[in-house]
């Protein structure tokens, strides 16, 4: 039984990427996606793509040759394990947007006097904060150091009065 349903699978993914090439031949070279007004986007994600062109109709990945190759969608056969895939990867989608709480230890150095700096988005925390030493990317410097380069506190609230 598994093996006849993986075998339609392959069918359907073998007929859906004749249609696909099919599709994405009409494309300009470099497209990544097709607008509903029938426009084409170069844009590199598909968030804002087709703003004010009615919205993305189809979505194409930028292959390494720099034409598009349309991501497919499930077959009719494949649909039963879409919906295990999708959620696998929810969590992991989601946990990307929130901003939860810091893992691990915090990095070693600072002190008194000494606020950590996140390079990345040019927000400092005080000793007291929960991301004190604990963002991706950072380093510790002094309050004046880290005002004086562009950074601001967060939350708008400084360390020292």
């Amino acid at each position: 039984m598994k093996s006849s349903a993986l075998i339609a699978v392959a069918l359907a993914c073998l007929l859906a990427g004749s249609t696909v090439y099919a599709q994405q031949s009409a494309a300009p070279a470099g497209s990544t996606g097709q607008c509903k007004d029938g426009t084409y986007s170069t844009n590199a994600t598909k968030k804002g793509a087709c703003n004010g062109h009615q919205g993305v109709k189809e979505w194409y990945t930028a292959a390494s040759t720099g034409s598009a190759a349309k991501m497919a969608a499930p077959a009719p056969a494949a649909a039963a394990a879409a919906p295990a895939a999708a959620a696998a990867a929810t969590p992991a989608k989601a946990a990307s947007k929130t901003m939860g709480t810091p893992t691990g230890a915090a990095a070693p150095g600072g002190g008194p006097g000494m606020v950590w700096v996140n390079s990345s988005s040019k927000v400092y925390h005080c000793p007291s904060d929960k991301w004190y030493g604990k963002t991706k990317s950072g380093q510790y410097m002094s309050e004046a150091d880290a005002k004086a380069k562009g950074n601001h506190p967060e939350g708008g609230k400084a360390c020292s009065p």
